[in-house]
């Protein structure tokens, strides 16, 4: 462990090692990230980013433009086309394309 790695506990008492503040536990992420639907398709800082700005339905996605979408903390340009291909599949896309 580095001088800057940090030895955490969650509220529910997982035991975690992380390098910046991030109060994040990576047990709990894991044991919450959805098993089907487009959230399960995304990283967790991705997925928190819409679930933080409301966005839990492909409607509500569809609803945004891509750049909107991108300017959410933790979203990142990869999760760009895996939310691209599940609105297409629902026929649907980001506001503003078509």
């Amino acid at each position: 462990m580095t001088s800057k790695e940090k030895v955490k506990i969650c509220d529910n008492g997982h035991t975690y090692v992380k390098k910046r503040d991030c109060p994040t536990c990576p047990v709990c992420e894991k044991e919450r990230k959805p098993d089907t639907g487009f959230l399960s398709i995304l990283s967790s800082p991705a997925r928190r980013a819409l679930e933080n700005n409301g966005i839990t339905t492909l409607e509500e996605l569809a609803g945004l433009s891509e750049k909107e979408i991108l300017a959410f903390h933790g979203m990142g340009p990869s999760s760009i086309p895996k939310l691209r291909k599940v609105l297409g599949e629902k026929g649907l896309g980001f506001r503003g394309e078509g």
